[in-house]
């Protein structure tokens, strides 16, 4: 007897969910997707951001560390947006409204920056802009892909944050080599005038989100009472502040990255086109990360993962003195090709490390407030960078590192990478963990 094929539509479909690791392709999903993505397309403008502050406005690397502290302000007052959108929502949406107004924030931002901002104080306050779009739109999309996560199967635990993170990537990815290349021909300002278009594919796409309408008598101040409420009985649990304070611990340690951007720019003279293909290795090496998670790690105990990402990182992390001694070339190894490999490599086991913290935070968050919740875990992680790089601003700064003078930059990198072991001393917190991902 003949069997009958399946049809044409079974097979897409069959296509789609392996494509989207099981989940159901929809129009919102798409929509998702675009906003992650254009997180990752805003890699774009990284670049020139750093060279506009070194070359166009003369800042020092001890300034521009210090300067991106104070830019990454609103990702540490993220729980405020999340409440905001959660208990007041604008013309009857908790997520549409606010999604249309960090596009165009972000989009102003970006012009500004283009345009009218010619020392350090406005490039402070219009590049904090931007980051405030972005950590809005974060939020916004972020709860959305909770309240969609909760009802993942055991089978799927951390596929829909895979999926988002993925697109981050990708974006990242195509981006990041013409933002180096672009600047070979442009100045930064021309990269920031192109920019100022991808917020709105925010703005555009938030029609996409589905979403109730809610009536202005359905938010009352008991309702954000309790919401209040649920949040601080929510966090006064153990299982929940103490894989926190492990996460701030984690990602607290004294940075390089300032300093060390100096140094090749400046000492081994790389060039913007070079730097972009950095930045293309680590968002490809992201996605790798990203699969070797979603294929064999997902589930492997998160003490287990975090324990050897620490000590890999830290160990491959010491190689940058190799590059900093110009030991490599007494081994035959060309910077330009250390750098990419090491590039490759840290950047692999960093996001394998991170996407535990997406999945928990993502299980843990609470009905009704998780635009909050959600938020306050990963303003938790971004408060850990800012302390970062303030106390690698502040190390910079002790060992007499400047924007051409590098003699101490080996002691730096030890510092920030012997500092990386700190928190294999907290990995008691995470006994619980896994057994609440399993709940």
């Amino acid at each position: 007897m003949l069997t009958s094929l399946p049809s044409w539509s079974n097979i897409k479909e069959s296509i789609a969910r392996k494509v989207f690791l099981g989940i159901e392709p929809s129009a919102e999903l798409m929509a998702i997707l675009a906003i992650y993505f254009v997180q990752g397309m805003l890699l774009f403008a990284r670049l020139a951001v750093n060279f506009f502050l070194k070359d166009e406005l003369l800042l020092s690397p001890v300034q521009v560390s210090a300067m991106m502290g104070i830019v990454s302000i609103p990702w540490m007052i993220k729980p405020l947006f999340g409440f905001i959108s959660d208990s007041a929502p604008i013309f009857g949406y908790r997520r549409r409204s606010y999604l249309i107004i960090a596009g165009l924030l972000g989009a102003c931002s970006w012009v500004s920056l283009a345009t009218i901002v010619d020392n350090s104080w406005t490039a402070t306050i219009f590049v904090t802009l931007g980051s405030l779009s972005v950590a809005l739109s974060d939020v916004i999309v972020d709860s959305i892909v909770v309240e969609r996560a909760r009802g993942e199967s055991k089978a799927h635990l951390g596929s829909l944050q895979s999926l988002c993170w993925a697109s981050v990537a990708l974006g990242g990815l195509i981006t990041a080599y013409f933002g180096g290349l672009i600047l070979e021909h442009f100045t930064p300002r021309t990269v920031f005038a192109i920019v100022a278009f991808l917020p709105l594919i925010t703005s555009i796409t938030a029609g996409l989100i589905t979403e109730q309408p809610i009536t202005k008598d359905t938010i009352t101040a008991n309702t954000v009472k309790e919401q209040l409420k649920q949040l601080q009985k929510t966090i006064s649990q153990k299982q929940i502040w103490l894989p926190t304070l492990f996460i701030l611990v984690w990602h607290s340690t004294p940075s390089s990255e300032s300093a060390f951007f100096y140094f090749l720019t400046n000492e081994l003279h790389f060039a913007p086109e070079f730097l972009g293909r950095l930045q293309l290795v680590t968002s490809l090496a992201s996605l790798v990360g990203i699969w070797i998670f979603q294929r064999f790690l997902k589930t492997i105990p998160f003490r287990v993962i975090f324990t050897w990402g620490i000590i890999i990182s830290t160990t491959l992390g010491m190689t940058a003195l190799l590059l900093v001694t110009h030991t490599n070339r007494v081994l035959g190894i060309d910077d330009y090709w250390f750098s990419l490999g090491d590039s490759l490599i840290l950047s692999v086991i960093g996001q394998i490390v991170f996407m535990p913290v997406l999945v928990l935070a993502a299980k843990l968050s609470p009905l009704g407030i998780e635009a909050t919740f959600f938020a306050l875990l990963m303003s938790i992680f971004n408060l850990g960078g800012t302390i970062s790089r303030e106390l690698g601003a502040v190390t910079t700064y002790c060992l007499g590192i400047t924007e051409t003078k590098f003699d101490s930059l080996w002691l730096l990198v030890i510092i920030a990478n012997l500092s990386n072991f700190l928190p294999l001393l907290f990995l008691g917190f995470l006994r619980n963990l896994d057994t609440e991902l399993d709940a």
